[in-house]
């Protein structure tokens, strides 16, 4: 006796949605309307099945189209395969094209809450993508990124890495001074970048890109001084509270971080910080590509 699951293998997928279309209508006029074939085209298609199975699939009347024994094993076996052939399919094109996966977004801090109306839309948009936000740290940037363990970072420009690329800018912002609250600067609406000279900020250390943020010149020369080296936001801020540094951030920072002893205060000819979308470049997706493409368009 020919086995229903037998049967599946030979059979083409568009043979196995008339099947299926045929078993939920039992009427072989609304299967060809709602597949958009002929009613030849459904008729030629069950006789192959049948065929090939080797037993009737349908019991036909001029009254009423019924399923077989035969025909309703077949339907059972064939409709969880179908099921799963469409949405690997989906699941294929989706990731293809971009619209399908989880995106490992690499932030700072709270930046993660700051483009969080960018996540939202994208996931909106494309309700198949997820993304999962993870924090690195400045003291050692692009370690998260090179290790593959998020796809793309947030980080403010410029990126000068030449194994990465960056695109396009999703954030804008001043910057301000975290200072001790007993400094003289602390008294202070604003400060400028020239209140730095002689003064002592965090080491930076080796990595190129932390020295935009920590200057050791001021715009008209003076020479700033090196301080102990911060690794993450909250040494960085005990070092602070401790009168042993003053420190440029971005201007998100004191919205977030309210810490004992430290103040902050606008820096007023600051340089804007531009935080855009780094990746890899050996390792652009089309996933990448997708939310990349929609930071263009949203506000920012």
């Amino acid at each position: 006796m020919p086995t229903a699951l037998g049967a599946i293998t030979g059979m083409e997928l568009r043979d196995i949605e008339i099947f299926l279309t045929l078993a939920e209508e039992l009427h072989f006029g609304r299967t060809a309307e709602r597949l958009h074939v002929s009613q030849a085209r459904v008729s030629q298609s069950i006789k192959k099945q049948e065929r090939h199975v080797g037993a009737a699939l349908f019991e036909r009347t001029s009254r009423a189209v019924r399923l077989t024994t035969i025909g309703t094993r077949l339907h059972g076996d064939l409709r969880q395969a179908y099921e799963l052939i469409r949405t690997g399919l989906a699941t294929a094109s989706g990731t293809a094209q971009g619209t399908h996966g989880a995106l490992r977004l690499g932030v700072i801090g709270a930046m993660g809450n700051e483009i969080r109306p960018l996540t939202e839309a994208f996931t909106a948009r494309h309700p198949s993508c997820s993304v999962e936000v993870a924090e690195f740290h400045f003291g050692d940037p692009f370690a998260a990124l090179r290790a593959d363990d998020v796809d793309l970072q947030v980080m403010w420009l410029p990126v000068r890495e030449k194994d990465l690329t960056h695109g396009p800018v999703v954030r804008t912002e001043g910057r301000a001074l975290a200072v001790p609250e007993a400094s003289d600067l602390a008294l202070r609406r604003t400060v400028s970048l020239e209140d730095l000279a002689g003064r002592l900020t965090p080491d930076p250390g080796p990595e190129t890109w932390l020295r935009e943020m920590f200057p050791t010149t001021t715009p008209n020369g003076h020479p700033i001084r090196r301080g102990p080296r911060a690794r993450t936001c909250h040494e960085l801020l005990a070092l602070v509270a401790a009168g042993q540094v003053v420190s440029p951030v971005n201007a998100h920072f004191g919205r977030y971080y309210a810490y004992p002893g430290v103040v902050f205060r606008p820096i007023h000819d600051a340089p804007p910080t531009e935080w855009s979308l780094v990746w890899r470049t050996d390792r652009e997706t089309p996933l990448i590509r997708t939310f990349a493409r929609l930071t263009q368009a949203h506000p920012h």
